[in-house]
């Protein structure tokens, strides 16, 4: 007789479905987080087998093949650390949405690499490690792809806890422990260190001022004005202009190796005469954009946000063009050191090789560069489109002073500085304007506090133990890959 309380096979078949699709979910859920890896670790593969291709396993075509899997995970933690200076205040003050960001930065990044990235790269980084103290090319091999691997985990590291730190110093700090473990303390150049140390002050510090100043005049020029339209037709295209005269000159000085060699001082002229340039053009813009416009602060922050897209813009073509010697320059190294079998002060960049520093930085942008980006425009302190402004002019501005003084300065150092500057500009203002000659009670000063102090000792933290951390590590590769060589 049959079960009067079974059901219908329908009714179980539909059961049966609603559990596998919520077994589909559950499992992409959990395959959700893998996928980014995925994606890298493709792209050094890919990367891995484009050098098989081109050398083989024989004649040391293997260290070829693996140095190029690490190049491309050095670049891809570039991508994920670095950009997010660039496009971090933009996405911060709400100029670009986070997939407008990406994909702008991603194109710009990738230019700037592949028009305008140098022909030819420093095989010791800056002159970290005489050339002449490397006894031959399988030292220099090994070293630079200790220095290699150390960087690239040290800035993964980073970006797992949200710090930015230059990568930049994290290729110094693994050229030195490499070079360490080689042949001792005496092949390092202390002197270069130490003007390396020194600018781990100088660059937040001078572009936190820079910036600050800026917003200074900005609310003593504009916004503290009776008549705030008015001011802002006059001051916004002398904004803009020396905005377009500092990135242009940035330009010439820092993102052009490739294309041409300019002089300072010729950097400079061409800079003036882009900022008159954009100037003229910049007056009826403003004019016309604010006509109509209420007499307040807030409808001011539109006039700053095409520029800011603009600068964001050119911030990362300058990046792609220079700091993608970090990914690709110990690469060259062991390419030209296990194809010619010499060493030699500087090497060639193979095109094949800027290819894979250009799209490892897109990549890693894409699939790491939001959770940096955010931490850098959202979380240290609240950004809007002046504000943002403010930090990538100071950005232009530092590095220009910096190469005009001579001092390796670091990018991500500068802009991260600019960010603190305003926010602490602001927080000092705020307490000078809220209760002039009075002492705040502790409480009363915590609320006020602008911003965060957990991401500010993190990040300064991080900064300081950079060029050590990433030392340690790659004198440590660098004797585990000999003992095994």
């Amino acid at each position: 007789m049959p079960n009067s309380n079974a059901k219908p096979r329908w009714q179980t078949l539909d059961t049966d479905l609603h559990r596998i699709s919520r077994v589909e979910v559950a499992n992409s859920h959990v395959a959700r987080p893998l996928l980014a890896p995925g994606i890298a670790l493709a792209f050094m593969a890919v990367a891995g087998l484009v050098a098989a291709v081109l050398f083989g396993l024989a004649n040391g075509g293997f260290i070829i093949i693996a140095a190029a899997a690490f190049g491309a995970y050095m670049a891809i933690n570039i991508g994920a650390n670095d950009v997010a200076n660039n496009m971090g205040p933009a996405v911060g003050a709400n100029a670009l949405t986070m997939g407008g960001a990406i994909a702008i930065a991603a194109v710009a990044e990738s230019a700037g690499a592949l028009l305008a990235g140098g022909d030819v790269v420093s095989t010791i980084s800056g002159g970290i490690i005489d050339p002449m103290s490397v006894e031959n090319s399988h030292v220099l091999i090994w070293a630079m792809m200790a220095a290699l691997i150390s960087s690239a985990m040290w800035v993964n590291l980073a970006t797992w806890i949200g710090a930015p730190v230059s990568t930049t110093h994290s290729v110094v700090g693994g050229v030195m422990g490499a070079g360490i473990a080689a042949m001792g303390l005496g092949a390092v150049n202390w002197t270069t260190m130490s003007a390396i140390a020194a600018s781990w002050v100088i660059s937040p510090v001078l572009g936190g001022v820079i910036a600050a100043g800026f917003l200074a005049l900005i609310r003593a020029k504009i916004q503290s004005r009776d008549d705030k339209i008015a001011a802002a037709r006059r001051w916004v295209p002398i904004l803009v202009a020396l905005m377009a005269a500092a990135f242009v000159t940035y330009l010439a000085v820092k993102g052009l190796q490739r294309v041409v060699t300019v002089k300072l001082e010729i950097a400079l002229l061409i800079g003036v005469a882009t900022g008159l340039l954009v100037w003229t053009v910049t007056v009826p813009w403003v004019r016309r954009k604010s006509e109509g416009m209420e007499n307040r602060t807030r409808s001011l922050k539109t006039l700053f946000g095409l520029p800011l897209v603009i600068s964001a813009t050119f911030l990362s073509f300058a990046h792609g063009a220079n700091d993608v010697a970090n990914a690709v320059g110990p690469l060259a190294a062991i390419v030209h050191a296990a194809e010619f079998g010499d060493v030699t002060a500087q090497v060639p960049i193979p095109t094949w090789v800027m290819i894979i520093g250009a799209f490892g930085i897109s990549f890693g942008l894409f699939l790491f560069g939001p959770k940096l980006i955010r931490m850098v425009g959202r979380q240290i302190t609240k950004l809007n489109p002046i504000r943002a402004f403010c930090v990538a002019l100071s950005a232009a501005i530092t590095v220009i002073l910096a190469s005009w003084l001579g001092l390796p300065v670091s990018s991500t150092h500068i802009a991260v500085g600019a960010v603190f500057g305003v926010g602490f500009y602001r927080e000092w203002q705020s307490n000078r304007r809220n209760q002039p000659g009075l002492r705040l009670a502790r409480e009363e000063y915590q609320r006020r506090k602008l911003v965060r102090r957990s991401h500010f000792m993190t990040i300064i933290a991080a900064w300081i133990v950079t060029v050590p951390a990433a030392a340690s590590m790659s004198a440590i590769i660098y004797l585990i890959l000999t003992a095994f060589a």
